[in-house]
């Protein structure tokens, strides 16, 4: 069912031709929607940027602003449960502007690495290899699905319950509108601009994953040609040592594709890394002192949302770590032992190549890796034992 709304999510036949950076379609839409692309007339150009400005102003500086505004203005009309749902969102919607602001810098340094990806597509030529990078694209295109689902159910749970409660699921402040006597134009204005914050922030989330996704697809195929080395009988020295060397430009692409992503997913990182512990630590205090059934299922997604911002991009990044150990394993592995000189020593300095991990870093402070994650997160507990400590709960109810 879901395949016939989102085809890419299927693994394409072999007799179509699917590239790596159509793992991005799904992706590329939604972005193009906000006008952090380009425009694909350039007759419309001039109107296309007119609505990136519009439009990032409006949701990454004024929605933030509004709920700030609505605390200042009407903040003893807050319940403490009502304060700390708000509030949780609205410190990781301020986050959020600053990772959109970093993927839409990171612009160019994308397209650089898609470029990168078609070269490294040209080496796919065996069935085998097209039918890996076939299920990589399918796969990167499911997870993006897979996050506009989880997201958006945040929104669907809460928008109908508060409704129905005649109450405001997120508190934003709107001039020239009374969110009192105007309940229903607010809710709906709320209700739109907070699904465009969540598609914002989910392309910030999900554009890191895809590209090292994709990244982790070559390096497997380079692993398999790696353990095929001198596997094939026939052959002269010198188209031994063309078939390393082919296996040497791979790897060179793929570590130029991941610099050229670096600095675009290290400032974003860095923001989620910072938020991650005292988001988690204020939907924790409200989903266990204040919340009722349904806002306690509706934290419990935003909760499970938050982890999904960090969590398989980390572990992702580990794998990629352990695939780097393997891919020197496979060159060690493979029949060298009889090769001449030349062979064994391009051999030896590629071996040393390989053995350097392929790493990222939040910030140029935090490895990306689980740890670093496991360690953020465990902030939010700290923040939990605080307000018990302190009696800080009681105080508010």
């Amino acid at each position: 069912m879901l395949s016939k709304l989102f085809p890419h999510i299927s693994e394409k036949p072999l007799s179509e031709r699917v590239k790596s950076r159509d793992a991005f379609i799904y992706l590329d839409r939604v972005m193009w929607s906000f006008g952090w692309t380009e425009s694909e007339n350039k007759r419309w150009d001039l109107l296309y940027k007119l609505w990136f400005v519009f439009f990032s102003i409006g949701m990454l500086i004024l929605l933030p602003i509004s709920m700030s505004i609505e605390y200042l203005q009407r903040f003893k009309t807050f319940s403490p449960g009502e304060f700390l749902s708000s509030f949780e969102i609205g410190v990781n919607m301020y986050g959020s502007s600053f990772k959109c602001a970093f993927t839409m810098m990171g612009f160019r340094k994308r397209q650089e690495a898609k470029v990168l990806l078609d070269q490294l597509d040209k080496r796919c030529i065996r069935d085998e290899e097209r039918a890996t990078v076939h299920r990589y694209v399918a796969m990167s295109n499911f997870f993006d699905i897979l996050y506009h689902i989880f997201y958006s159910t945040f929104v669907v749970m809460n928008f109908p319950y508060f409704l129905l409660e005649r109450r405001h699921a997120w508190r934003m402040y709107f001039p020239f509108i009374d969110s009192e006597k105007q309940f229903y134009i607010s809710s709906i204005a709320e209700c739109f601009l907070m699904t465009e914050a969540i598609y914002m922030d989910l392309c910030t989330d999900v554009c890191p994953l895809i590209s090292m996704l994709m990244a982790r697809c070559h390096i497997n195929l380079l692993k398999k040609r790696l353990r095929n080395l001198r596997s094939k009988p026939g052959k002269t020295e010198d188209e031994y040592l063309e078939e390393l060397t082919e296996c040497i430009r791979d790897h060179r692409l793929i570590l130029d594709y991941v610099d050229a992503l670096r600095p675009v997913f290290s400032g974003t990182i860095f923001v989620q890394f910072l938020l991650i512990g005292t988001v988690l630590g204020l939907s924790m205090i409200n989903l266990m002192f204040f919340s009722t059934f349904w806002t306690g299922v509706a934290t419990c997604l935003f909760m499970f949302d938050v982890s999904m911002e960090t969590f398989p991009f980390c572990y992702l990044c580990n794998m990629i770590i352990d695939d780097c150990q393997e891919m020197a394993d496979c060159l060690f592995q493979s029949d060298w032992t009889s090769a001449d000189r030349r062979y064994k020593s391009t051999l030896v300095y590629f071996l040393h190549n390989l053995q350097q991990p392929i790493t990222l870093t939040a910030g140029g402070v935090f490895p990306i890796c689980m740890q670093t994650n496991l360690a953020m997160v465990k902030l939010a507990f700290s923040v939990v034992t605080i307000i018990k400590q302190f009696n800080l709960a009681e105080r508010f109810q």
